[in-house]
């Protein structure tokens, strides 16, 4: 607490307001309040730590000059401080981050800063740096793990108490750890009785897994589109305080972080990054949860760095998140009246997509998408196309429909024998497509091909490989040996039934 009450964060700070969510408090039964970080001068809670820290160097360190890695938001407090404080600084940022950062981080820092792009993820970009660092002699300025940058981070705490007392809980998103350490050190000082709970993505929660096996632990990759929080260690630090002082771990899938997105937007017209949006996406999961009623639950908006070539997969997928839409493949026999009994069954819905393919002389498939208002809503239309007797798929929660299938559906073909299909998730960066397609195995012809690109999330990719059954022993060890994870969908029901011949 002593550090905290020091730190000098409101030399380019400012306390942000803590906004009641007027809709999201009427719909979820509590009293849900939004903690706006993402108003900051950089619109992200990083320049306080980063500042405080940049601050406290003495006048040799200042003299040596700085170094940082981030996956973009880090970096902009880092060049702030620097410009500020007339400091030089060397940030190195991952491949992946988005280009909206990036370039922030050079126009923040003007002639002070110096950008370097190395590896896919904030972890491969600290190990670049921590080489730099030995290299040129540099003072290391750490994003979380660093006792500074965790005073710096946690007078967050200090104002959301003096802004709401002592809220029943309070939902902060966790990467390495830092605002998380700072912020619960300071509520839980204060206002022992207030839950504070962090929230991860479901595929970067490192902090979550180790709490869990009760050590520092390591993951092997981490999801890219919370990039913000994509850190496959978390600090030793920020570990031994969320151990001392943490209520929950959360995780959450992309599409709840999707819908999240949205909800903010409704609530404020302002549109947080993934990462700024899981605290609420958190908020949601645990309220319903626990059926909580009348709680004042905070959220921490942490960050509106949003790629804007983003928006068309948050738009898209925040349906689902919200079971606001559902997917489903149906097959009906070819003949007269069973279209009319089809549609019967959709009632008023709304559509939001559909496809038809005649499959043979006596079926054709449709693959729907409706707007409902909710998994009762979803159930009840999938028991509505049975009582018509009709064969149904249910792909709402089904990755191959909702990244691929809704985009290629009539494709069938009987040229393509012997066919395999697998999906690859790859992290995006530049050069990142053509690399992969030149690993392809060049004696086996590609039967279908469908990439699609997120804005700085993974690439995603549906591949059909034409591969006879002797050769699919070699099929396996190529797969092995190219890299990248894959998903094998060739006994995908949706897939058999929309696109193989």
């Amino acid at each position: 607490m002593r550090h905290t009450l020091a730190a000098r964060v409101y030399e380019v700070a400012r306390e942000t307001p803590l906004q009641q969510a007027a809709l999201l408090s009427a719909r979820l039964g509590n009293h849900v309040l939004l903690k706006r970080e993402d108003l900051q001068e950089v619109f992200s809670f990083k320049l306080r730590g980063a500042y405080n820290k940049s601050a406290a160097l003495t006048p040799e360190q200042r003299a040596r000059g700085v170094i940082a890695a981030s996956a973009g938001n880090h970096a902009q407090g880092v060049a702030l401080a620097a410009a500020r404080l007339g400091v030089r600084a060397l940030i190195v940022m991952p491949l992946t981050a988005p280009r909206l950062k990036v370039e922030a981080v050079q126009r923040i820092g003007g002639a002070a800063v110096d950008v370097v792009l190395a590896g896919d993820s904030y972890s491969d970009a600290q190990a670049a740096a921590a080489s730099l660092q030995g290299e040129r002699d540099l003072v290391w300025v750490h994003p979380f793990d660093d006792l500074d940058v965790i005073a710096g981070q946690a007078p967050v705490g200090l104002e959301i108490l003096r802004q709401c007392r002592a809220p029943d809980a309070v939902f902060v998103p966790v990467g390495g750890g830092g605002l998380r350490a700072g912020l619960a050190s300071c509520i839980k000082t204060i206002a022992p009785t207030t839950r504070v709970i962090g929230v991860q993505a479901a595929d970067s929660d490192a902090m979550a897994r180790s709490l869990e096996y009760g050590a520092r632990i390591a993951l092997d990759e981490v999801g890219l589109f919370a990039d913000g929080t994509a850190v496959k260690q978390v600090g030793a630090l920020t570990f031994a305080l969320c151990q001392r002082h943490v209520d929950a771990m959360l995780r959450v899938d992309g599409d709840a972080l999707c819908a999240a997105i949205r909800d903010v937007y409704q609530e404020t017209r302002c549109v947080p990054e993934p990462a700024g949006a899981l605290a609420l996406a958190g908020l949601k999961q645990y309220a319903a949860a626990h059926d909580l009623r009348q709680a004042t639950l905070v959220a921490v908006v942490s960050g509106a760095n949003m790629n804007f070539e983003r928006l068309r997969f948050v738009a898209e997928r925040a349906e689902v998140g919200e079971q606001r839409e559902a997917l489903f493949a149906v097959t009906i026999p070819e003949e007269r009246g069973s279209f009319r009994r089809f549609c019967a069954a959709l009632g008023r819905h709304s559509i939001t997509e559909f496809n038809y393919r005649i499959g043979d002389a006596r079926h054709a498939h449709i693959f729907v998408g409706v707007q409902t208002s909710g998994h009762d809503e979803r159930s009840a239309l999938a028991a509505a196309f049975r009582d018509q007797g009709f064969a149904v798929l249910d792909l709402g929660d089904d990755e191959l429909a909702k990244l691929h299938l809704r985009h290629m559906v009539g494709g069938r073909s009987p040229l393509s024998h012997d066919e395999r299909l697998y999906r690859f998730d790859f992290p995006e960066r530049p050069g990142a497509l053509p690399d992969f397609l030149a690993r392809l195995h060049p004696d086996w012809n590609v039967s279908l091909f469908h990439y699609r690109n997120h804005g700085a999330d993974h690439g995603r990719i549906l591949v059909g490989i034409q591969v006879p059954a002797m050769e699919r022993a070699l099929l396996q060890r190529f797969l092995d040996a190219l890299g990248y994870p894959y998903h094998d969908e060739s006994d995908h029901p949706a897939y058999r039934l929309l696109l193989r011949a």
